[in-house]
């Protein structure tokens, strides 16, 4: 690689370090999404880029969530979900889902208006789209579930409206 620093496998063991593919994955522009639900395990929801189209014949989509997290345990219970892609002002938002500012499930829904579709999970009524889904399998790997969920119903936002893109740790819009 010319002019570029190589993460060399510090373990030995074939693997990159962590941190090393952390670095790595930040260079890549992502959507930003904030994943939402409901039902008997509650509503919440987490700020998300590991989302990603998987098919059209039926359509579904995959998200990434960690398993210690109390989202992650939500979705498996209701086995429902709402994918929110942000748009350009809704950095406040993806904050809060994320957990900085240490705010309630409330607090943070306070931050957005909400409607809901077929599933009854939390749509952003801003949202640029909203795909609502129920969860159809579930791949628990390493420290993440894998969640394929059936897109059942579609809001759809403002075509015109910017998207807000998390690169290099940082917000920027396109």
């Amino acid at each position: 690689m010319t002019g570029a620093a190589r993460a060399a496998d510090m373990n030995g063991d074939g693997v990159i370090d962590s941190k090393s593919f952390r670095e790595a994955m930040s260079r890549y522009a992502s959507s930003v999404h904030v994943v939402t639900t409901d039902g008997p395990a509650g509503r919440c929801g987490l700020t998300a880029t590991a989302v990603t189209s998987l098919s059209d014949a039926p359509p579904t989509v995959l998200i990434c969530v960690n398993r210690g997290s109390r989202v992650n345990a939500a979705i498996k219970e209701n086995a429902v979900l709402c994918v929110n892609t942000l748009c350009a002002d809704d950095r406040d938002l993806s904050d809060a889902f994320a957990g900085r500012g240490g705010l309630s499930d409330e607090d943070r829904f306070a931050l957005g208006e909400w409607t809901r579709l077929a599933t009854g999970a939390p749509v952003l009524a801003s949202a640029r789209v909203a795909v609502d889904a129920r969860v159809d399998r579930l791949v628990e790997t390493d420290t993440h579930t894998v969640v394929f969920a059936r897109v059942i119903d579609i809001a759809f936002g403002s075509a015109e409206t910017a998207t807000l893109i998390h690169l290099d740790r940082d917000y920027y819009t396109v």
